[in-house]
């Protein structure tokens, strides 16, 4: 399958499929249920992978996008656990076991804050504390807002207004870095739910064909 590029600027719908811990096989038939699910929707593309560690052509979970909506029907049809009926196992023949079980679920994109200096808003403030007449007095220190998160820092550690406005908004992009990367781990860790808990049995769609 050719990866194909993303368009950013358009909202995406994801698709994971995995093969929770499961063996060979599975790995094998998340490619296979892949080409089906690009079939079914030509628009979707591959987003993400995890190769398997010894199969190039077989994956432990693959994330496909849409570059258009796809309909609650299509999530209906798909969502759940896949079967996949062996005809001939290429990776171990002669083995027992003929049914495969992958696992399909669907999750829209973590919207994260767009990091732009158009959307901070700096005020200047009174130091207050400690460090004189000057530093009470005049209105050296600078409150750095970021409009669309509502996250803010206060800077007031140099006499100079511009050198606080410049140590604020290094601040606030970082705690606006520790915010993205903090909602990226939990999106992270909601899919490796879903990774570990591949229910076998009773699958929505089964599929029959060589490994």
């Amino acid at each position: 399958m050719k990866e194909i590029k993303q368009n950013d600027n358009t909202k995406f719908k994801y698709i994971q499929i995995t093969a929770g811990r499961g063996p060979v096989e599975c790995a094998r038939v998340v490619t296979l249920v892949a080409r089906e699910l690009i079939k079914a929707a030509p628009t979707l593309s591959i987003a993400d992978s995890e190769p398997h560690n010894q199969h190039d052509d077989c994956y432990m979970s693959l994330t496909l996008v849409s570059d258009s909506p796809l309909s609650p029907a299509f999530v209906a049809e798909w969502e759940g656990t896949m079967q996949w009926t062996a005809t001939r196992n290429s990776y171990r023949p002669g083995h027992k076991r003929v049914n495969w079980f992958v696992g399909i679920s669907f999750f829209d994109e973590v919207e994260l804050p767009t990091i732009s200096d158009g959307d901070i808003v700096y005020e200047s403030c009174r130091s207050g504390g400690k460090g004189g007449q000057n530093v009470n007095k005049v209105e050296t220190a600078v409150r750095a807002v970021h409009l669309p998160t509502g996250l803010s820092v206060k800077c007031s550690d140099q006499r100079s207004q511009h050198q606080n406005k410049v140590i604020a908004r290094q601040r606030l992009m970082l705690k606006l870095h520790a915010r993205q990367t903090a909602c990226k781990n939990e999106s992270r860790a909601e899919r490796w739910t879903c990774h570990d808990s591949l229910e076998r049995g009773n699958p929505v769609k089964k599929f029959r064909g060589p490994l």
